[in-house]
């Protein structure tokens, strides 16, 4: 009886490197504010997993769990001491991410815009270049180090510095939509878009500092839901999944 032949080989990924950026509110979960042990340890496994099948993973994680810049200036801060509160509280969520990494058996390095020497490293490109080859999993946080910018375009800043292949962005919506879908049942969800009809839709995919960052680098953007922790994997082998600017 003639042998099965072996198996045809595995699907590549689409993607080689990333930057997954991740809200501050995701690492919440249902309490809506702080940091969820359980949803941080979930999130650390998808990216792990990811890192093990040799994607080279930068993360960039917001604090809106925790305090948000804008916020601060509604509540009749100053803008610019408010910014650098958001900015700090990047960086913990940062420390809660890599120490779940690191549990599960992960290399990883925080990397701070603002420098904060006992507990991350300053950011440094060329450092980070050399942290992703020798596999480590690197987390960017502090921002931009400046206020007025926002962690989307710390993201955009950050994927273009390193050479990524992508912004995966994940939030709790499953893609873009024309209207909030929890507002307005008729809303439209896209699968592609291109940079332009983002900004002048105004769909709030990114800031359009971030947006404009982007396009001029011709950098795609993913847009996905992080409820399901198995759809960081789904995006980066190329599966339709969310909303693709490009």
């Amino acid at each position: 009886m003639k042998a099965s032949s072996p198996a045809g080989p595995k699907k590549k990924p689409l993607y080689k490197k990333v930057l997954l950026k991740i809200s501050g509110e995701a690492l919440a979960g249902n309490q809506g504010y702080g940091i969820d042990a359980v949803v941080v340890q979930e999130i650390a496994k998808a990216v792990y997993g990811v890192h093990k099948s040799g994607v080279k993973v930068a993360l960039v994680i917001g604090g809106g769990n925790i305090y948000r810049g804008a916020d601060g200036e509604k509540m009749g801060m100053d803008r610019v001491s408010s910014d650098y509160m958001g900015m700090l509280a990047t960086l913990i969520n940062a420390l809660a991410l890599q120490n779940a990494l690191e549990k599960l058996g992960a290399f990883t390095r925080v990397q701070s815009a603002i420098e904060m020497s006992k507990v991350a490293e300053p950011f440094i490109r060329r450092r980070a270049m050399r942290h992703l080859e020798k596999n480590r999993i690197v987390i960017f946080a502090g921002g931009t180090g400046n206020p007025y910018f926002t962690t989307d375009t710390a993201a955009a800043l950050r994927a273009i510095e390193i050479g990524a292949d992508a912004i995966l962005k994940a939030t709790n919506v499953d893609g873009i939509y024309s209207a909030d879908p929890k507002k307005d049942p008729k809303a439209k969800k896209f699968k592609t878009l291109t940079y332009l009809e983002a900004i002048n839709r105004r769909l709030r995919v990114m800031d359009t500092t971030a947006l404009t960052l982007c396009m001029e680098n011709k950098l795609p953007i993913v847009v996905f839901s992080l409820k399901q922790k198995e759809n960081i994997k789904r995006v980066i082998w190329g599966e339709p999944i969310g909303t693709l600017v490009r």
